[in-house]
């Protein structure tokens, strides 16, 4: 976590904290932080990536303006290949590749992944890269399964730097449709044996109601 603070605690940062009062608790963070190599994922951030069936991608463009794309797939198309790297396979879109654009231009990026279910989000720093789907077959076919639907068109990889859990606050709580059905699956069972026996008693007064 340190590592993440440093990286994003830039000069203006700094001041800025110092404006408003929160340096200290920053300087807490920050002990420990020296070097420069990637932080590694543990296995409570491997398998919280897994969980989920979408995150935010931030690049920066030649101009300096930042660009935000969502993408989104089965749980666990992102696939965790090593203690340092992500990858998934990136089907096509709108086809305007701002982000492939943008990751050519300057390799450095910025994820956010969040579990509005469980309140929990994970921001993370890395370096990409979008190669075409056809350069690493044996990389494609590992990325293949589970994957987002679509025409794959490149194969993308993340280089994590380091990584930070976020704080719960104000995160609205909202459920996927998967998380619905779930919670609500022994409630459908329920009413569909209150409808048998609905049915069972309708059809017993009815056959009492013949014998009169």
């Amino acid at each position: 976590m340190s590592r993440y603070d440093r990286l994003a605690y830039t000069s203006s940062v700094r001041r800025v904290q110092q404006e408003m009062g929160s340096a200290t608790a920053a300087d807490r963070r920050l002990r420990g932080a020296e070097g420069d190599e990637a932080e590694p994922l543990t296995a409570s951030v491997a398998e919280f990536i897994r969980s989920l069936d979408g995150f935010l991608f931030a690049s920066v463009g030649e101009t300096g303006w930042p660009y935000i794309q969502f993408r989104g797939g089965p749980p666990g198309f992102v696939h965790v290949l090593d203690a340092h790297t992500l990858g998934y396979l990136d089907v096509r879109g709108n086809r305007q590749y701002i982000t492939t654009g943008n990751v050519r231009g300057d390799d450095r990026v910025a994820l956010f992944f969040i579990d509005h279910a469980r309140q929990a989000r994970l921001k993370l720093f890395g370096h990409a890269t979008a190669v075409p789907v056809g350069d690493d077959p044996v990389l494609a076919e590992r990325l293949g399964s589970p994957r987002t639907e679509g025409t794959v068109e490149q194969l993308v990889t993340i280089r994590v730097e380091a990584f930070a859990w976020n704080c719960q606050n104000h995160i609205t709580r909202r459920f996927s449709e998967r998380e619905l059905s779930d919670a609500l699956a022994p409630v459908h069972e329920r009413l569909a044996r209150l409808e048998r026996l609905e049915r069972e008693n309708a059809a017993l007064r009815a056959e009492l109601a013949a014998r009169d």
